[in-house]
C-alpha cells in the first residue's frame, strides 16, 4: 500500500487498516508455519506496510493533539 492512499484516510481509517494488516500478517505467518507459503518475502512487505500505516497513524494523532 502507498503512502498517498494511507495518508488519505482519517484515523478511524488507519486503525482498522492496521487490524486488516496484522491480521492478513498473522495469516501469512501460519500459512508459513504450515509449510503452505512459497513467497516468504510477503513476510517482510506484510510488516513493512504495517509499520508504515503505523507511523502515518501516529503523525495524524500527533498532528491532531496539536491543533487542539
Amino acid at each position: 500500500m502507498k503512502t498517498t492512499e494511507l495518508r488519505q484516510k482519517d484515523v478511524a481509517g488507519l486503525q482498522t487498516e492496521v487490524k486488516e494488516l496484522q491480521k492478513a500478517h498473522f495469516g501469512l505467518r501460519m500459512q508459513k508455519a504450515t509449510q503452505q507459503l512459497t513467497n516468504t518475502a510477503t513476510l517482510r512487505s506484510a510488516r513493512r506496510d504495517i509499520a508504515r500505516a503505523k507511523t502515518i497513524l501516529v503523525e495524524k494523532q500527533h498532528a491532531e493533539k496539536s491543533a487542539k
